[in-house]
């Protein structure tokens, strides 16, 4: 994260997703074809915010976001998800 040299725009933040849960909770590991894509994650980056609307999110923070918000992008062969800040739902 220190050498992150991709800056949003505006209101979108960059998030980088945690990692899809590898067994289920009485210990049946689950299969590559059935992993849920996980809805929450890591905030790397942050963009300005809009005129009014200061950003509330900051890098570092944990964050619960919807199913299909953002879009994939990969960067220095990680993945990451940019989406406007209203994408995400709560802080953790």
């Amino acid at each position: 994260m220190s050498n992150f040299n991709l800056k949003p725009l505006a209101d979108r933040v960059i998030v980088e997703a945690a990692a899809a849960e590898e067994k289920t909770a009485s210990g049946i590991i689950i299969p590559d074809t059935a992993k849920e894509k996980p809805m929450q994650g890591t905030v790397v980056a942050v963009g300005a915010g809009k005129k009014d609307e200061p950003m509330t999110v900051k890098v570092g923070d944990k964050v619960l976001y919807g199913k299909y918000a953002g879009t994939e992008i990969s960067h220095n062969g990680t993945e990451y998800l940019i989406m406007r800040e209203s994408d995400i739902f709560a802080v953790i």
